[in-house]
């Protein structure tokens, strides 16, 4: 478990502080994560890399001369902010346009992709590579499904090679992809992780027993067996990965990078013992093992597991994985890096404050009981946040209490200061949304920035707001993140929660009810919504893969949703002190 740390919610900046602290000879603080602290090429492709934190050496470890050019750092487990990713790419351009490249998890794209969309608004040429190697995750026919793990070294270390070596774009891109469709990944967990602050891990394997397929998020694993001898651990990995060679290849013959990368508590002696079956394994069926890599590459926190990459390559690829590195977790061969100067170094930092639109008086009344409603939304999720945390760890990674304190403490800040400031109704909600969004990562910091900022659009800064202007709010909301989202009713998201709510709000208003009157029914409705939930089986994001784990438990951001939305309703009634749970609601 972890056992050194301050508050839970600063944990990840805390970190990252630390490790620049540590590591400057690398890397550089940026807003978002970090970047090279040494000269790279003009007119370079930049390498851009990033995810949720609780990985290293994975992200920031990669960061370096040879290997990234920057990495964006989300909280633990959840994916950098659209706004992480975009800043760290700026400081991170080298005027050759910017490749991004992350795991395939909803999050990380649904934020990356955001980010490029941004760059290319601005006229930089940006492309992506989201990593699909662990084979538990999904079958071979849907491969773009597949989420990545350790496969991520692979394919960002050739990426950062070819772009170092002055590869046009559209080359790195194509050996990325290549890197990519010829690296599979397979892993087993002895016990789940325990976030700062928990108590217990996010999920549990019984004594004596092994979850085989986890991801390195917590997800548990998709099956259980016995926990076998080292040995038999390394035939079960090999097996299964060489069911599944790259198309076009055989394994005899074929040179291979394998990985044995341990997910945060199995010691080094361990996997050494692991690895000596493996490479035993690979000779016997005719494959040459190439600059094996055997330690921490890609971890889950403080879970004890393991994973075996194979990475099949090519004379090109070859010479990329083998070409020199210099980052603070993985060097080979010798760089000569040229630090930074004190201008360049600064260079990035700073991020410009936002003007505030000239509000109306009734619209900057308004603002102030956004701001109300806000706190109401804070206080109900900071005393949520371990049951939120237990419900989203049933099936999923158990990050979504600490992002959701996270996105609404810091929605609740901007607000504030947005208010102080002045500011009118649409520019609090809009100003809160993308705090949202940039605190708390992941999916759900993703679609609560999008929903606070459609309410925000809908309301604007001049008239006083209405039944009528909130509603079309709430149903602009929905649209946006269904349409971003891809979610719809009955996939057991919060989107089981936002439809109905969204419909018996306008109902309500459609027949002349007050906000107040509508918002009331529409919350109970919500919150019946929620509990149904628990009879739904997951169809997106990291729960889909345990499915049958979470019936019976409903879905966390349904629930947390939920809790939201009656706490705006108490602010409404002006029951500001009425007490809820998520207990009431699940």
């Amino acid at each position: 478990m972890t056992r050194l740390f301050n508050e839970p919610s600063a944990f990840a900046d805390e970190m990252i502080e630390g490790f620049v602290a540590s590591h400057g000879r690398w890397v550089r603080r940026v807003p978002g994560g970090v970047a090279r602290s040494t000269r790279s090429i003009p007119g370079s492709v930049s390498l851009v890399i990033g995810g949720g934190s609780g990985h290293y050496p994975a992200f920031a470890g990669l960061v370096g001369q040879g290997m990234a050019h920057g990495a964006a750092m989300g909280n633990l487990f959840a994916s950098p902010s659209a706004q992480q990713v975009y800043n760290v790419a700026k400081a991170a351009d080298n005027g050759g346009g910017i490749l991004l490249g992350y795991g395939n998890y909803a999050g990380d794209v649904l934020h990356f992709t955001q980010a490029q969309d941004k760059l290319r608004a601005e006229g930089i040429d940006c492309r992506s590579i989201a990593v699909t190697d662990d084979i538990s995750s999904a079958p071979l026919a849907e491969r773009h499904k597949r989420r990545g793990i350790a496969g991520d070294l692979t394919v960002f270390k050739v990426a950062a090679a070819a772009a170092e070596a002055g590869y046009s774009m559209d080359a790195v891109v194509e050996i990325a992809e290549r890197a990519n469709d010829r690296t599979r990944s397979f892993g087993v967990a002895f016990t789940g992780c325990t976030l700062p602050g928990a108590d217990h891990p996010l999920f549990t394997v019984p004594e004596g027993r092994m979850a085989v397929g986890m991801g390195i998020h917590g997800e548990p694993g998709i099956a259980e067996m016995n926990i076998p001898t080292a040995d038999e651990l390394a035939e079960l990995l090999v097996k299964d990965l060489l069911a599944e060679i790259p198309d076009g290849l055989s394994a005899h013959g074929a040179r291979v990078v394998p990985i044995l990368n341990g997910l945060g508590s199995v010691k080094y002696e361990e996997l050494f013992v692991v690895y000596r079956r493996v490479a035993q394994l690979l000779a016997e069926a005719g494959i040459q093992a190439v600059d094996p890599q055997v330690g921490e590459l890609v971890t889950s926190f403080d879970m004890a597991g393991t994973s075996l990459t194979l990475f099949w390559l090519d004379a090109e690829l070859e010479a990329l994985w083998l070409a020199p590195a210099d980052a603070p977790a993985f060097r080979r061969g010798a760089v000569t890096a040229t630090p930074l100067d004190a201008a360049q170094l600064a260079a990035g930092n700073d991020v410009a404050e936002r003007s505030i639109p000239v509000a109306s008086v009734v619209s900057r009344d308004a603002a102030v009981r956004v701001l109300a409603a806000l706190g109401a939304a804070k206080a109900v999720i900071d005393s949520s946040v371990d049951e939120l945390g237990r419900i989203d760890a049933i099936a999923g990674d158990g990050d979504h209490g600490i992002g959701m304190e996270r996105g609404v403490g810091a929605a609740v800040e901007a607000a504030a200061d947005a208010v102080e400031r002045g500011a009118g109704a649409g520019t609090v909600l809009n100003l809160a949304g993308d705090a949202w969004a940039d605190k708390a990562g992941g999916t759900s910091g993703a679609l609560w920035g999008m929903a606070l900022r459609a309410v925000g659009d809908a309301l604007g800064d001049v008239n006083a707001p209405d039944a009528g202007a909130v509603a079309t709010g709430v149903a602009d909301a929905a649209a946006a993140i269904m349409n971003f989202g891809k979610a719809k009713v009955g996939d057991k998201t919060m989107v089981d929660v936002l439809v109905p709510f969204r419909d018996s709000l306008s109902e309500g208003v459609h027949h002349g009810q007050s906000l107040t009157e509508a918002w009331g029914i529409a919350t109970t409705i919500a919150e019946q919504s929620a509990e149904a939930t628990a009879n739904l089986l997951p169809l997106m994001g990291r729960a889909r893969p345990h499915a049958e784990k979470s019936l019976g438990t409903p879905d966390a951001g349904a629930v947390s949703m939920a809790l939201i939305v009656r706490a705006i309703h108490n602010t409404l009634a002006g029951n500001t002190a009425g007490k809820i749970s998520v207990k009431e609601t699940a």
